[in-house]
């Protein structure tokens, strides 16, 4: 018999072999199969003890079994292939009643409805930890940020990605990275970068490194703007960043220079040196003109 991890479950290489679960590109699998490295990436979002913990596309169960080791009273698992429901199987009797798998497409997935189902106690606030697959992690993310009411069902996010994408979370402004996702993670929550990984820490090794942001959400976003406005103003002046604002707000504004100099910005100004506040005070100015 093989040795068993220090959980007491089988190493995540051989649950992987005898449960045929060799990584698919098309579904951005890329294992962590270093126990005390997800033990690490368990508590980057804070205390989990005693918590309820969402995760997306557990596969093997890595993350999840660190996360139950850890002390999380539920771990909430949404996971698309159906291959590793075997395998999230084994760890769930392990841990009785504490591991709910949903066999679903996070991208559409509702999550009150999700939260609902899985017995969450009322007004509970949950934890996001996931390795997220890279091909719909900024699309996960913005789901979750532009999420409402604020402030969310969350209190907390260690979420993993390329390492170029979360550099443009914690972007600051008059950087490259700089734009649209900076402007909407640092708006609605302070974030900051916990972890570095290089490629040789997955199974297969990814050609990027990697690197998890902790999110934690701000109770009331200042200035106050509908999220969907400071979307479409980001969208704007970031998809056309070396041009003056000027000229990339007169799609949104009848007459641009007034609007900027009222809210004392340059009008020849360019996106990258507004700050979060200043492209916010636009989302309200925009509003505002309709």
């Amino acid at each position: 018999m093989s040795p068993l991890a220090f959980d007491g479950l089988p190493a995540l290489r051989e649950v992987i072999e005898s449960h045929g679960l060799s990584p698919k590109k098309n579904l951005g699998q890329n294992f962590i199969l270093d126990l005390n490295l997800t033990t690490k990436i368990a508590h980057l979002a804070g205390q989990i003890k005693d918590r309820t913990v969402v995760e997306i596309g557990p596969g093997p169960g890595g993350l999840t079994r660190a996360l139950l080791q850890g002390g999380a009273r539920k771990v909430i698992a949404i996971e698309r292939d159906e291959r590793c429901l075997a395998a999230l199987d084994d760890v769930s009797r392990h841990w009785p009643d504490r591991l709910t798998v949903h066999a679903a497409d996070a991208l559409n997935v509702n999550w009150p409805d999700i939260i609902q189902l899985s017995s969450v106690e009322p007004d509970e606030k949950l934890l996001i930890i996931a390795n997220l697959p890279y091909s719909i992690a900024t699309k996960l993310l913005i789901g979750w940020l532009e999420t409402e009411p604020w402030p969310p069902w969350f209190d907390g996010m260690a979420l993993m990605f390329q390492r170029e994408v979360a550099e443009r979370i914690v972007a600051e402004p008059s950087t490259k990275p700089y734009g649209r996702l900076a402007v909407i993670s640092q708006w609605r929550c302070a974030c900051d970068i916990s972890l570095t990984l290089g490629p040789e820490a997955f199974t297969p090794p990814p050609k990027v490194a990697s690197a998890v942001v902790r999110f934690t959400p701000r109770q009331s976003p200042a200035p106050a703007c509908d999220v969907r406005a400071l979307g479409q103003v980001s969208r704007v002046i970031f998809g056309q960043r070396r041009k003056m604002l000027r000229a990339t707000l007169k799609t949104l504004f009848r007459d641009p220079e007034t609007i900027l100099e009222g809210l004392g910005i340059e009008p020849t100004a360019r996106a990258e040196t507004l700050t979060v506040s200043d492209i916010a005070r636009l989302a309200i100015a925009m509003e505002q003109s309709k």
